[in-house]
């Protein structure tokens, strides 16, 4: 009988991996082809931060996924000690950062405000510095999501932007050469729809830096923007991390079972 549960055991935790290990060749596969594509998508990618950091992720949660999937695979069917508990070793690893990754979110959500991003806003962004990450992210940020801000443009009011800048009220993120006239899609200071003003090419986007209001494309700060895009996914997220947790607990009790099994 303990014999037949352990045969059981062995080949439920390849199938299970083998799922694994395909999900992840996929994902090798599909960033591999998005990035050296010769059709222009690797130019796409290039042009669009987000999506360059997309692909990334894409690479790295595939190649993670492949290396998972091959050692459970390999382990389960050989009956390899060795390769079982290196695959236990690097769920344990894994489950453990993401445990320590919830816990400094619980412990560190009082700086999540939206007062201590203006406060860091004011303090380190520099405005079109490519070489600073913080101010590189907040650009990519507000040109992603047409926002300005945290709260909107009047936070670069006193800020590091402003003294580095002294010319210029909002940085270009918060503006746009082109695109549509006075009925653009972000509502005006005085809360009307369609305040963007978009047209006079380079000489529009100077106005716009300038603080000439008229011009503003993007009045809506990020946090709102940002709370707005990702409230539709918290719920899916939630229960995604819970499955995901519990996935990798059973895959570490698997483990751990059929390598104290093997002779």
């Amino acid at each position: 009988m303990e014999g037949d549960c352990l045969s059981c055991m062995k080949y439920l935790m390849f199938i299970f991996n083998f799922f694994i290990f395909v999900g992840g060749s996929v994902l090798l596969a599909v960033g591999g082809w998005v990035l050296f594509d010769p059709l222009g998508f690797r130019e796409l990618v290039a042009s669009n931060p987000l999506l360059f950091t997309g692909v990334y992720l894409v690479l790295a949660l595939g190649s993670l996924l492949f290396l998972l999937g091959f050692l459970g695979c390999c382990g389960a069917i050989r009956e390899n000690k060795c390769l079982l508990l290196f695959f236990f070793m690097l769920i344990l690893f894994i489950f453990l950062s993401e445990l320590a990754v919830a816990i400094l979110a619980f412990l560190f959500r009082e700086h999540m405000t939206r007062e201590y991003f203006t406060q860091e806003l004011k303090r380190h962004y520099q405005g079109h510095n490519t070489s600073d990450v913080f101010t590189s992210t907040w650009n990519t940020i507000m040109s992603s999501f047409e926002c300005c801000g945290v709260s909107g443009p009047q936070d670069f009011d006193d800020s590091l932007f402003r003294l580095l800048s002294p010319s210029k009220a909002v940085p270009e993120a918060c503006c746009q050469s082109e695109g549509p006239g006075p009925q653009g899609r972000g509502p005006g200071l005085d809360g009307e729809t369609g305040g963007a003003y978009r047209e006079g090419g380079d000489s529009g986007l100077e106005q716009c830096v300038g603080g000439a209001v008229a011009y503003y494309t993007n009045y809506k700060g990020c946090y709102s923007s940002l709370v707005d895009y990702f409230e539709t996914y918290i719920y899916f997220a939630g229960a995604l991390a819970i499955i995901v947790l519990s996935i990798e607990l059973f895959a570490m009790v698997f483990s751990m079972c059929l390598f104290r099994g093997i002779p």
